[in-house]
This record gives C-alpha cells, structure tokens and sequence, in this order.
C-alpha cells in the first residue's frame, strides 16, 4: 500500500565528484572513451548516476526493481524484468500502487511496465513518473582522456601456432587523470503524492549520495579513485518550493581547484554533507 506519509516539502540537492585516474563513465560509441560534450566537457550520463544510487539503495536492503545482472539481490535468479514482474503477482488494476509500495526504485524514478502478453499473464502498458530526478554530472572544465595501449598475456583461445599473438590480446585503456563533475537533481512533491515518496525515502537518497561509490570500485574505476566531496541539500519550507530548481542550483558556483562557493538564498539554507565515514557508512 501506498504510505499516505509522503513527501511535503520540495527538496534540491547537488553533489560534487572527484575523478582521478580513472574512467567515470564510458561511452560505447566511442570505444568506451570517458564521455565528452561537444566543447570537450566530461560527462557522466544520468543513467549510470541513477545505477550507482540504486546499487547503494540495495546494499542499505531496499527492494529495488532495475536490478543489473552482476549486482543481483541474493534470491533473486530473475534475468529480465518482466520476470521480476511476473513473479510479484502484481494486480493488474493496481499496478501503481502495489509496484511503488514494492519496489524503493519504482517509487523514486518512476518506471515504465510495458510487457506483451504471455500465457498466464495480460499485456501491461502502464508509465509512472517518479518525484526524484537527477541531471548528467559536467566537469567543471574540459577534460583530456588519456589513452593506453594494453597487451594481454595469453591468447583468449589457442592459436595454429601458441607462440603467436592473437588480434585480441591487444586492446586499450582509457581515463581522467583528473577532474571534477557536479550532478544536480531534485525531489518533487506532488509526484512524490503518486507513489507514496516520504521524507524517509529522501534520507535514503541523501545518504545513498554521500556513499555514490561504496563498492562500486572496477578495473576502469579502481578503489579510491571516485570520491563524493560534498553533496549539497536544500529543503525548502513549501512543497513548491520558494524558488525555482533552476535558480536554487545557480547558487552553487563550483571551482577547479575543488573549492566552491554557495550564494544565499532568503529563508533556505542549504546542508553541506560531507561522505559518510565510521559507524554511519556500516548502517
């Protein structure tokens, strides 16, 4: 059931990265190059951002619909989502309600059902919309990727002759040896309204930001190369807020030497979060 104890006050947030040495998100388009806007910007997408935070929302024990494949919950052997869906035995004529009060990521980003139908089982075609949406992270300044040539030291499969490199035991590598991105996103409250989204919700999202990269360490991405530097969060005192999202994230003014200034804004005084260390990142 959805929780009538939702969401009444708007909330903006930010958050601030450090890269080094490492490819925050590569484009597989570009032979998986770090992302690039046109004027040389780094990007990272916010479908891999939202990847990051419902991976950290699993970890704190939530229930989380888009699950990636390496990342399943222990229990869970569904491959696709219209698996995952099936087997919920979800009530046709109350999909919204039943799949938001199921699932943390369904109620925050919203989520499309659109399956054909089956034996046993009706078509779906049912879109959500979800109260918390967050931007592409933009470095602060152009970056240049730097590009490594890379040689495996043994052939994936055995050759005519063992002694001879095959065309796959060469490849690339490729990274930032340094930059910093900004994310911005918000938190709507009517939305919030639709599936059920509370202000415990929001501290799970707040606190999934401070850890973005807990446990998310990779060969392109190794352990302690990704930081959360602060993240940044308004609440404001209305559910629509006394200013718009747009004018809230322009006080943030983030510089290339990792410091920042955030202008003031009349009644809506910001959290400055630092990660989370010690007891409070083993909750």
């Amino acid at each position: 059931m959805i929780d009538n104890k939702t969401l009444l006050k708007k909330i903006d947030f930010a958050v601030i990265i450090s890269v080094r040495k490492a490819n925050p998100n590569g484009d597989p388009l570009n032979g998986n190059r770090p992302r690039q806007t046109y004027d040389g910007y780094g990007e990272i997408s916010d479908v891999c951002l939202k990847r990051k935070i419902r991976n950290r929302l699993q970890d704190m024990g939530e229930s989380i619909f888009v699950q990636s494949d390496d990342n399943r919950a222990s229990g869970d052997e569904f491959r696709s989502l219209k698996a995952r869906f099936d087997a919920a035995q979800i009530t046709n004529d109350k999909i919204r309600e039943e799949t938001c009060g199921k699932w943390f990521d369904v109620r925050a980003f919203g989520q499309v059902f659109a399956f054909e139908k089956n034996e046993g089982a009706d078509a779906v075609s049912v879109g959500i919309r979800g109260p918390v949406t967050i931007q592409s992270a933009f470095s602060v300044e152009p970056i240049t990727p730097d590009s490594l040539q890379i040689t495996k030291s043994v052939n994936l499969e055995t050759e005519k002759n063992p002694d001879k490199k095959g065309s796959d035991t060469m490849g690339m590598k490729h990274r930032v040896d340094k930059g910093i991105y900004v994310t911005y996103g918000a938190i709507n409250t009517q939305l919030a309204s639709k599936t059920g989204f509370s202000d415990d919700d929001a501290e799970k999202i707040k606190k999934s930001l401070q850890t973005l990269f807990v446990n998310d360490a990779s060969s392109a991405r190794p352990e302690g190369s990704m930081e959360v530097l602060k993240v940044v969060w308004w609440q404001h005192n209305s559910p629509s807020g006394q200013y718009s999202s747009a004018k809230v994230h322009r006080s943030l003014n983030v510089k290339t030497d990792v410091t920042y200034e955030l202008g003031t804004l009349e009644d809506l005084l910001p959290e400055e979060l630092d990660p989370l260390e010690g007891e409070e990142l083993q909750k």
